[in-house]
Formats: structure tokens, C-alpha cells, sequence
């Protein structure tokens, strides 16, 4: 499993996969750990398109991914992916569109597990009353990923 650490606006950002796809990206709050100096081949795109993301330049990601979870985590992560750039939904409409209405803390938990960051964007689940609700990488992570995505839309509601 290669790895690459990058820097982000929200800070170091840990990308972990192989020939099979990305399987892994998540922030770090740990100060002292330093960007690599090389890209692994294999995690190449993903970083890529990362830094294009932050930059403004990128609304959508094209590389292989690879994560590992359970079937009903997995299914989840998928309905997360169609969730278009700069729009939210709420936990309750998540459930709704799985099938069960009252999977909402089923699919919360889902939604916490995601272990790629950003790409599968968790972070657009937002509470049903358009309150910002647990999101593991911290809410001003949350806030800040929202706002970038939506800048007009999200000033107005903060």
C-alpha cells in the first residue's frame, strides 16, 4: 500500500492505495508530520486533483477508487457521490433515497465511516433543518469545505 502526504488548506492530507484504486484519504490535525517530497505513480491522479480542488479548478474526481467497508457502507458511499458539487442533502433524504426512512442513524454512521475525504463528499450531508451536524474531520473543516464549494449559497446561511 503506497502513501503520500500533501499539504491542503485544511491541512495534511493522508492519501493511501495501490494499483486497485485509492482506498484511503483523510486530514490529519497532527502539526509535526511534513508533506512527502515524492508521489508514489499509483497515487499520482489522486493528488493531483486534489490540490486542483482546493485551487478551485476541479468539481469532480476521475481516479480509480478503491475503499473498504461493508455492503450497506459501500452503498451509502455510492448515493454520497451523486450528490452534486456546491449542493447539500440532508441525512433524512439520504435514507429516503436508500429505501428506509428510518436507516437515518444507520446511514450516519455510514456517512462517519467514509474513508475517503472529500471525494466521497460526506460533507455535504447537512442536518434536515440546514444546521451543520458531526462531521469527523471537525465542523470548521465542514464550514470551510461547504463555503468552497458554494460561496454565495453558504455565507448567507452562516
Amino acid at each position: 500500500m503506497a502513501e503520500v502526504y500533501i499539504q491542503s488548506p485544511l491541512g495534511i492530507t493522508l492519501i493511501e492505495g495501490d494499483g486497485e484504486g485509492v482506498s484511503k484519504i483523510s486530514v490529519l490535525d497532527d502539526k509535526d508530520i511534513k508533506q512527502s517530497q515524492t508521489i508514489p505513480k499509483e497515487l499520482e491522479d489522486a493528488a493531483l486533483q486534489l490540490q486542483e480542488y482546493f485551487y478551485g479548478n476541479r468539481t469532480d474526481f476521475t481516479f480509480k477508487l478503491n475503499p473498504h467497508g461493508t455492503d450497506f457502507q459501500k452503498k451509502v458511499w455510492n448515493a454520497l457521490l451523486e450528490i452534486p458539487f456546491g449542493k447539500t442533502t440532508s441525512y433524512q433524504d439520504l435514507s429516503i433515497k436508500l429505501g428506509d426512512v428510518k436507516a437515518i442513524r444507520a446511514v450516519a454512521s455510514a456517512n462517519g465511516k467514509n474513508p475517503l475525504w472529500i471525494v466521497v463528499p460526506c460533507h455535504r450531508v447537512i442536518g434536515s433543518d440546514g444546521s451543520l451536524t458531526g462531521y469527523a474531520g471537525g465542523l470548521w473543516r465542514k464550514k470551510w469545505l461547504l463555503e468552497h464549494e458554494n460561496p454565495v449559497k453558504q455565507q448567507s446561511l452562516f
